[in-house]
């Protein structure tokens, strides 16, 4: 899936990555956002912004050490996106994590939590993770 952002005033666009974190019963792993942060509150894939230079592929396995301390083994892109909040411009792109070591845990403090795939949905996302959701939702229908 691709979507891209529609034409408004000039934003700097910020390049993410996330995972998608599966355990052994299918459930998603999912962070909430700190206090103090871009849309405090708001739960969302792990991952985080890209460094200027840095692969896509590099920046997931950067991030996901920092943020959750595991070592990504084996990740496959699933889509990308743009999306337009009020003050920024964000292009995400989703990977699939098949194989990593070490059990994820909060380095930075954030609330983690597995989530059944089909409970996704209630919670407060982020909503430039919305579409990604909805997308995993249609496919496993």
């Amino acid at each position: 899936m691709t979507r891209t952002a529609t034409a408004r005033s000039p934003q700097a666009q910020v390049d993410v990555v996330a995972g998608l974190i599966t355990d052994a019963s299918g459930r998603v792993l999912v962070g909430q956002r700190r206090a103090g942060t871009h849309m405090e509150g708001y739960w969302e894939f792990p991952g985080g912004k890209r460094r200027p230079g840095e692969g896509p592929r590099r920046a997931l396995e950067r991030e996901l050490r920092e943020e959750l301390g595991i070592a990504v083994r084996g990740a496959e892109f699933m889509a990308e996106l743009t999306h337009r909040y009020p003050d920024r411009c964000v292009h995400l792109e989703l990977w699939r994590v098949d194989r990593f070591e070490g059990e994820p845990s909060a380095r930075e403090g954030q609330a983690l939590k597995w989530v059944a795939p089909e409970n996704l949905l209630t919670l407060p996302l982020l909503p430039a993770d919305l579409p990604l959701v909805e997308a995993l939702s249609a496919q496993r229908e």
